[in-house]
């Protein structure tokens, strides 16, 4: 307790002599004596007196200096957001690459044989120079020593490679390939077709150029004839330069090709004689040789007419190509093109001006590939934007397979008839669609298409799925399986059609067991192809006293995001659809079933409907899954 009261003592000692205060008397202040405020006052330390204690400085009574106003500080911008780089891979998803079907079945590539260096260069817009075959004498530099390669080998490829000053490009007319022999384009690399008609010239036909009354006048830039184990690979370009102005001819330094093939629109009875880009055939028709025909990787573009048509061959692959028309050398971004500057296709033919901007639907007949009177095809992993069908498969024979048929050829329908048809894993763009016809006359059976997108684009010629022919070319299709389609943007949605045109003949349409399905069309916020503006088609055949309709047309899980339109008008002697037909639906959902079954309520011509779907509602499959159908055209040179 004493400790305590000791500590305490110090404490209050301690605490006086802060404040200096003191009880004392001599302490006391007086107004004979008073304080002096300016001096600072000694504290003495009470814990031990000898160590001073810091004197309290006294307070400054001058007035304190105001504090300058902060300055307001600048918002901050707020940072826009990165726009990651459109994604232009092409990619496919691991689904795809790992189809069961496709295991093993990817091309590979060929020994090479010879090689060649390129010894022309391209320009800023992946083109040639104008100058470089202004002369028509120098229309074809390369064509030569590319030929004398293919001939100078008996396998494996001739490539075509840079040159050792970045020469990039090849010019040639038309060349010839072998059996066994492939051509290779290396990445970077183009072989761009000659622009004169006179190289393409076939003898004794009509003129290369122009238009007539048939299309016989031109050379393929590549043909195969007879050809057994060949093919053009690699992922270089083949450029067919439709766009560019023809040098030799009755349109030289007037008009370009896709001006010549503009014409069939604006003159009666026109067909353009145009040369194909490769061309693979058989000397004798009737006795196909052609076999194994490989296209791989390889981007074909530009083609003044069709770009890849094999014709009477047993064994054809196309795998993993890019087919663009028109490129971006040749229009503007979106193909937004100014007015006056693309051809004309429709009221007065022009023939002297030359287009300098170009869409997909002035670029006429270009379909991507069409196998005709072919077997055993497979089309996988390709994209194609172009200005006709994106794939056309076609069986015709004019002598063996359309009535009335001389006895010299009969029994030869069968070798013309197509069959064992594999389409999967595709992409269209800006194209006429998958179709099947319209020259079906030599028939057309087992077919499978599998993963199919197919995105119009909005634009006025726009088709997605369709079956397609007349009486005067059709003939018997049956077999025919579509499974995992998903379409956007195209009007002719959905099209089965025995009266393609009002042509007259006597080679009747015969469709029968098709199936449609997980098909999906989507609705895309700002299309023009929404709802009761997408049509759906099905009309089967029913003149000239023959009674052919549709039958066995299934539809199972064959979904449009809103309602489309069903009905078509009769119109000369073409008659209303939906009309002659048998449809089942099920056992997926048909979301415009309705429509269907309203069209037999209201009488439609021999149009009957099988519902065999899944009641109630809810059982019913989920529409197929287009969230990463959809992917854009993987190329820089796309105007997309």
């Amino acid at each position: 307790m004493k400790r305590n009261i000791k500590s305490l003592s110090f404490m209050v000692i301690f605490l006086l002599a802060l404040t200096g205060c003191d009880n004392s008397d001599s302490a006391t202040a007086s107004t004979s004596n008073p304080v002096n405020p300016a001096e600072p006052i000694n504290p003495v330390n009470p814990i031990d007196p000898t160590v001073p204690i810091n004197p309290i400085a006294p307070v400054d009574p001058s007035p304190v200096e105001p504090v300058a106003p902060i300055e307001p500080i600048e918002p901050i911008e707020p940072v826009e957001p990165v726009t990651p780089p459109a994604d232009r891979s092409g990619a496919w998803p691991a689904a795809a690459l790992n189809d069961p079907e496709l295991v093993g079945k990817e091309p590979v590539m060929p020994v090479v044989c010879k090689t060649l260096s390129a010894e022309l260069t391209q320009n800023a817009k992946g083109l040639l120079d104008d100058a470089i075959d202004a002369d028509p004498d120098n229309s074809q530099p390369d064509a030569s020593r590319i030929q004398a390669a293919i001939n100078a080998c008996s396998s494996g490829a001739v490539k075509l490679v840079a040159g050792s000053d970045g020469e990039n490009a090849f010019l040639s007319g038309p060349l010839m390939l072998k059996s066994g022999v492939t051509l290779w384009v290396e990445q970077g690399v183009t072989l761009f077709a000659s622009r004169s008609p006179a190289d393409y010239q076939i003898d004794a036909k009509n003129n290369c150029g122009e238009t007539a009354s048939s299309d016989n006048g031109c050379n393929a830039l590549i043909t195969a004839t007879d050809a057994v184990d060949s093919g053009v690979v690699g992922e270089g370009i083949i450029d067919g330069r439709g766009g560019a102005v023809l040098t030799t001819g009755k349109y030289a330094n007037t008009l370009t090709w896709w001006d010549v093939g503009a014409l069939t629109k604006t003159v009666s009875g026109a067909n353009q004689n145009n040369p194909r880009l490769i061309q693979v055939t058989n000397k004798n028709s009737a006795k196909p040789t052609s076999k194994n025909f490989t296209l791989y990787k390889i981007t074909l573009q530009n083609a003044p007419k069709f770009h890849f048509v094999p014709s009477g061959v047993n064994g054809v692959t196309v795998w993993g190509v890019k087919v663009l028309t028109p490129s971006l050398a040749y229009t503007v971004p979106g193909y937004d093109c100014p007015e006056g500057t693309t051809p004309a296709t429709s009221g007065t033919p022009n023939t002297t001006r030359a287009s300098t901007c170009f869409t997909p639907d002035t670029t006429k007949n270009t379909d991507a590939i069409d196998p005709g009177q072919s077997q055993n095809v497979l089309i996988a992993y390709n994209h194609i934007s172009t200005g006709d069908d994106g794939v056309a498969i076609k069986s015709h024979n004019s002598s063996a397979c359309v009535p009335p048929i001389a006895d010299k050829y009969l029994g030869q329908l069968s070798i013309y008839t197509v069959s064992n048809v594999k389409i999967l894993h595709n992409r269209l763009y800006f194209t006429h669609g998958m179709s099947i016809g319209s020259e079906t006359d030599c028939g057309i059976k087992d077919v499978e298409i599998r993963d199919l997108t197919i995105d119009g684009h909005d634009a006025a010629f726009a088709v997605g799925v369709r079956i397609k022919t007349d009486m005067s070319v059709g003939g018997e299709v049956k077999n025919v399986n579509y499974d995992g389609v998903c379409i956007r943007r195209a009007q002719e949605a959905l099209t089965i059609d025995t009266y393609y045109s009002n042509k007259t003949g006597q080679a009747y349409p015969d469709i029968h067991d098709v199936t449609i399905k997980n098909y999906h069309y989507v609705d895309t916020p700002d299309s023009i192809y929404n709802g009761n503006n997408v049509r759906v088609t099905l009309r089967g055949f029913s003149s000239d006293g023959q009674d052919l309709p549709l039958r066995n047309i299934v539809l199972d899980n064959t979904v449009f995001d809103s309602t489309p339109q069903l009905a078509n008008k009769a119109s000369g002697n073409i008659p209303a659809s939906p009309s002659y037909a048998q449809i089942a639906m099920g056992p997926g959902s048909v979301s415009f079933a309705n429509l269907l079954l309203g069209a037999v309520e209201n009488s439609a011509p021999e149009f009957e409907v099988l519902d065999n779907r899944n009641l109630p509602a809810e059982n019913a499959e989920a529409p197929y899954d287009c969230s990463q159908a959809f992917a854009l055209y993987p190329s820089s040179a796309s105007a997309l």
